[in-house]
């Protein structure tokens, strides 16, 4: 969603601002401003619609310096996207707020303020913010106590930076379910919403906890948790560098992460196995005694990761024996929610901030759930923290909007959790090591499957002019085929849909005519032959079929079918492997049609708000 950084040092932190912005783009945004406090102790303010590179064009022609300031990219909530709806939102000339996420009780705020005479010049909640601020610092308190009294008015999701042209030595920050890190560096200290945005400046992080007000000088950090008390939060160090976050050799980030897909497997294996045999404790210490009171399972997660869920249902079910239900988290949240006995709630995301999922960890652990698990991609992120049993996926950084390593790692981070829980429920070591096996293959499968690249790059061409396409698949693949059809909704804005191939006679095949496509998923496992059935349904009605399809599976090109041959992996590993080659054709598909690839319109990387 929304991008956040703030920097206060001894240098003009202007350049710092932008590029940490530039970071943030994967994130996604519709507008970009920066706010500074200059040398004459007045506020300049630089905003824009459009993208970062359209704000540094307009400082260079109207440059801004300071040594304190703060910068923002927009996704709007509230109010269109215009100028004056772009952040920073000043009040009074003295105070600048940048804000994410929804303060939801903003209106009836507004109104007080109305009544007391002041202006709105936007349409935002954001704005409430910042003539709330000020108007507490009319009536006497500094910055740290104006925003401490503005946030306990607040109801929502949010992160606030506030800076004071009359208290030009610090920034004040507060968050509230929305994602803040505090950098520290050698006499000068940044605040962004994420890591990333500061690695050219440091790798020491701060990861600032639900409820915390922080006070950001040159020299000096102070922390106050949600009671007001001062606290001490643990300093990371990160192993991430600026490098490892561009784009290198590749046209875009999402073609780059598609091809670290291998290593980002072998990674996400590391450390989780010894002698053939799935580690619990990596889950964390309490794993092993939790594993074996499980009865149940709940996953609760939202896009691409709700498609990683719902392919782990079918592991957990066949192969550890233990029920497992599946929900989007914002529908989980509104809904009475029956909570058998001994059930592990378990969630999935790529950042781990989510707004949903979050809060629906958050509802699970005041319900009647043993425990909690969290599989994700952000070591320091709210549910990581706030899980009892975590899974880090080791997927590394991931730029692009449309997931990509984040999701196949966190499919084979499932299928790790769902061996251990096999093997608490009487897995034999012999059938352990023979998938074990087939995991290790993941990597070098998925490697291959690259190879295709080329050849669906050529294949593309044929969905390039389309206005729909059909995604179908069976078992586990009915998932990969969602995940499918949801990377090139995503990237090509192609209508996309996916079902479930014995589904077709109950609706989507009044759709079929040779202007839409038919992708199928066909792994050579026990569903193969009903699958084959379902696809001669769509030739006879004039379907182009394209079908990616196993070696050893008989499937060969006939008229109206085009197949895709894939290279073969066990069934266990099949979701995993086929989900490469569909990430590609998107891809290829969305560079034929000019579209944003990295930042697709209307999204956002890390969905924070509601």
């Amino acid at each position: 969603m929304c991008g956040i950084v703030g920097a206060v040092a001894e240098r003009n932190i202007v350049p710092i601002l932008i590029e940490g912005l530039r970071r943030l783009e994967y994130r996604g945004y519709d507008s970009a401003g920066v706010a500074v406090i200059d040398a004459e102790g007045a506020i300049g303010l630089r905003r824009t619609t459009g993208k970062v590179a359209e704000l540094e064009h307009k400082l260079d022609n109207d440059p801004l310096h300071g040594r304190i300031g703060v910068a923002h990219t927009r996704w709007a909530t509230h109010g269109g996207v215009t100028e004056s709806n772009a952040h920073p939102h000043l009040s009074g000339g003295r105070v600048a707020v940048i804000h994410n996420g929804i303060i939801e009780n903003f209106q009836e705020i507004k109104d007080e303020l109305l009544a007391k005479g002041y202006e709105f010049q936007s349409e935002t909640d954001t704005e409430v913010a910042a003539h709330l601020v000020y108007d507490y610092l009319q009536g006497g308190d500094d910055l740290l106590g104006a925003v401490g009294k503005a946030v306990k008015r607040f109801k929502g999701a949010y992160a606030l930076l506030v800076i004071d042209a009359e208290d030009p030595g610090r920034i004040v920050v507060s968050r509230v379910a929305s994602p803040l890190v505090i950098g520290l560096g050698l006499g000068e200290n940044f605040v962004a919403s994420g890591a990333p945005a500061l690695l050219p400046v440091t790798q020491r992080f701060i990861f600032l906890e639900q409820g915390d007000i922080a006070e950001i000088k040159r020299e000096e950090v102070r922390i106050f948790d949600d009671r007001g008390e001062l606290v001490e939060r643990e300093v990371h160090e990160t192993n991430w560098d600026a490098e490892s976050a561009e784009k290198g050799p590749y046209r875009h980030y999402m073609l780059k992460e598609i091809f670290e897909q291998p290593s980002a497997l072998a990674d996400t294996l590391y450390g989780r196995i010894n002698n053939h045999q799935v580690l619990p404790e990596s889950l964390g210490p309490r794993a092993a005694e939790m594993l074996d009171r499980v009865e149940h399972i709940h996953i609760v997660a939202c896009g691409t990761s709700y498609h990683a869920g719902c392919v782990g249902k079918y592991w957990i079910e066949a192969l550890a024996g233990v029920p497992c239900q599946v929900e989007i988290a914002s529908e989980y949240r509104y809904r009475q929610t029956v909570v058998p006995d001994n059930t592990l709630f378990v969630t999935l995301s790529q950042s781990g901030e989510t707004a949903d999922t979050l809060e629906a960890l958050r509802m699970a652990k005041r319900s009647n759930y043993m425990g909690s698990l969290t599989i994700c991609n952000s070591a320091h992120s709210s549910m990581v923290r706030e899980s009892d049993l975590v899974m880090m996926t080791q997927a590394g950084p991931e730029i692009g909007v449309a997931s990509t390593k984040a999701f196949t790692t966190q499919l084979l981070s499932v299928l790790l959790v769902t061996m251990m829980l096999a093997r608490h429920r009487g897995m034999e070591a012999a059938q352990e090591r023979e998938f074990v096996g087939h995991m290790y293959h993941a990597a070098t499968a998925s490697e291959q499957a690259l190879k295709m690249s080329d050849d669906l790059k050529l294949l593309a061409e044929d969905f390039a002019d389309k206005h729909h396409t059909l995604f179908l698949g069976r078992g586990p693949m009915w998932p990969i085929a969602m995940e499918g059809a949801l990377k090139l909704k995503e990237i090509s804005y192609i209508h996309a849909e996916a079902y479930a191939a014995g589904e077709l006679k109950h609706g989507p095949l009044a759709l079929i005519d040779e202007d839409m496509p038919v992708v199928v998923v066909a792994p050579n496992n026990e569903l193969l032959d009903k699958l084959k059935s379902n696809m001669q349904v769509v030739r006879a009605r004039g379907g182009q079929l394209y079908v990616f399809a196993d070696q050893e599976s008989g499937i060969e090109d006939e008229e109206g079918m085009t197949v895709i041959p894939m290279p073969h992996a066990d069934r266990l590993i099949a979701p995993i492997v086929y989900t490469v080659p569909l990430q590609l054709l998107s891809y290829h598909v969305a560079v034929l049609r000019g579209t944003d690839v990295d930042q697709p319109r209307n999204l956002a990387k890390s969905v924070t708000v509601e």
